[in-house]
């Protein structure tokens, strides 16, 4: 025991063991350091010319190993947040290109995919709305509103009446045209409402819009129901015909054949 003692207590013994420490530490740290330089990663790739808006399948798709150490940029290594997603609208992948963060979307991210999925014969219809007449941005995709009409009586007194019913929210956007909850990270303030409604009750709301200014003082308010539990929701209903009447009244109707005429006098 003594003898082990003497042995630390030795300076060149201190000075050899911390030599070898030394060298034990730098040997780990480059072997590490050769270890991360060298270490592979398979990441997909583009087959072919993607264009924008397109939905990459798995047939689109390639493998590649590359060091990882070269990885550059929001390179996508998963190819799950690949496959089934879409090019965004403003991004061409090239032949042979890595897949990046801001040039692969879900298909809701983008910009127009809620006026894809409009039924036939329905028109989209933008409500202008605020985060007071959202109650507090609690009014999501997929939910029904009611929509109510306040404006100005001939004879100025307030009118208030729901106009509309089970209306289905499609989309609701900030002012930049993203949509308000698909980042959680990011507080987004909705300014609108969208909405499929016939072309009829498209030109009833836009009526009402237009006689927002001056006298009228009108005004569409969204109001939620608890329609969106029911298995089968009803369908979107004009509920007053005196409002119709009313917003009617306020408006000239132009035929197809006076349009058709005003437009051969323009060419």
């Amino acid at each position: 025991m003594n003898g082990f003692k003497r042995f630390l207590g030795n300076k060149n013994t201190i000075t050899i063991l911390g030599v070898l420490l030394i060298i034990v530490i730098i040997y780990f740290g480059y072997t590490t350091a050769v270890k991360r330089g060298t270490e592979s990663v398979t990441v997909p790739y583009a087959k072919v010319v993607i264009q924008p808006r397109t939905k990459i399948t798995e047939e689109m798709i390639g493998y590649t190993k590359v060091l990882k150490s070269t990885l550059q940029g929001n390179v996508i290594t998963n190819d799950a947040k690949v496959i089934n997603r879409y090019s965004n609208i403003n991004a061409l992948i090239p032949k042979g290109s890595m897949f990046y963060t801001d040039a692969v979307v879900p298909y809701e991210e983008l910009p127009d995919a809620v006026l894809t999925e409009i039924p036939d014969g329905l028109v989209a219809f933008n409500l202008g709305v605020d985060i007071n007449s959202t109650y507090g941005n609690s009014i999501y995709p997929g939910n029904y509103i009611d929509i109510y009409f306040k404006g100005m009586s001939d004879n100025h007194k307030v009118m208030v009446g729901k106009l509309l019913t089970n209306v289905k929210v499609l989309a609701v956007k900030d002012g930049d045209g993203h949509a308000v909850f698909e980042n959680a990270e990011e507080e987004r303030h909705p300014a609108m409402i969208i909405f499929a409604v016939d072309e009829e009750t498209y030109l009833l709301l836009k009526k009402s819009t237009f006689l927002s200014y001056g006298d009228y003082q009108v005004e569409l308010i969204p109001v939620p129901t608890n329609e969106s539990l029911k298995t089968k929701p009803g369908e979107t209903t004009i509920t007053s015909t005196e409002l119709v009447t009313y917003i009617n009244s306020k408006s000239a109707y132009v035929s197809q054949d006076t349009l058709n005429a005003y437009q051969n006098v323009g060419e």
